[in-house]
């Protein structure tokens, strides 16, 4: 029988246990996936005990009460908190999503938290984007037009304005990419779902004039067909954004198209 090892250094092992402090009131555990590029360590889970009675409601909240009160060399993303800046995007129970929009509620007394899947990590809970903002470059996501630039701004009808729905309000947090297979195995010419529905947000945007430019781009084997409508993406959005049926649509223009 074939035996598969992970490679040297992978294996994620145990690691320390940080009690709650003082007359505790309602306690959850918190696993964390810890591991620093400058120890030379494999990674690590560290569980946080943790008085969520003492605490904001979402996960978010607890991450930073470990970080200020607890163990300061826990490293994470975040900025808005209120899931507009898609900065802290990790794997919270076993699925991606915002922390700072995530109820503690929602969770049992024990929570695993992990950075987003089958992306390199640059430190703790905190992922490398680089390949991922390097595509969304790519689908080039402004305005571009040929005619004469108007005296004011370019108009547009209510019903092409609500054709952009469920579009632009993806805030790439890149929760809908990292939980796509396609993207998990192709992730280097795979463009992914959160690139693709901003590639469609300006091919349905009626003040857009290149959208024959912005389909022959997408009309690769590899950068848009890998999609195989595994909903996923849908699933996982903290939006809740159906980013299969961006991708739909797109496909749906090239073959009218033809």
């Amino acid at each position: 029988m074939a035996q598969f090892r992970l490679p040297t250094g992978s294996q994620v092992t145990a690691g320390r246990t940080f009690e709650a402090a003082g007359e505790a009131g309602v306690v959850r555990n918190f696993t964390v996936y810890r591991w620093d590029p400058d120890r030379g360590e494999n990674p690590r889970l560290d569980t946080y005990r943790i008085d969520v009675a003492d605490c904001g409601p979402m996960v978010l909240d607890a991450l930073i009460k470990i970080k200020n009160e607890v163990d300061p060399t826990l490293t994470f993303r975040r900025s808005c908190r209120e899931g507009v800046c898609g900065s802290c995007a990790m794997n919270i129970g076993g699925t991606n999503t915002l922390a700072c929009i995530k109820p503690l509620e929602e969770l049992g007394d024990s929570v695993k938290i992990y950075p987003l899947p089958h992306l390199p990590v640059v430190k703790d809970l905190v992922p490398d984007l680089t390949n991922f903002y390097a595509q969304y470059a790519s689908v080039e996501p402004w305005l571009q037009t040929d005619t004469a630039k108007p005296s004011r701004e370019r108009l547009q009808s209510r019903e092409d304005r609500e054709k952009l729905d469920g579009l632009y309000e993806c805030v790439l947090c890149a929760c809908c990419s990292t939980s796509c297979p396609s993207y998990w195995w192709n992730g280097d010419r795979y463009l992914g779902p959160a690139v693709l529905l901003q590639a469609y947000r300006w091919i349905a945007d009626s003040r857009d004039e290149a959208t024959g430019d912005r389909l022959d781009a997408l009309e690769d084997p590899f950068r848009l067909y890998r999609c195989h409508t595994i909903m996923n993406c849908a699933r996982t959005c903290p939006k809740h954004l159906n980013p299969a049926k961006a991708i739909a649509d797109i496909k749906w223009l090239l073959l009218k198209r033809r």
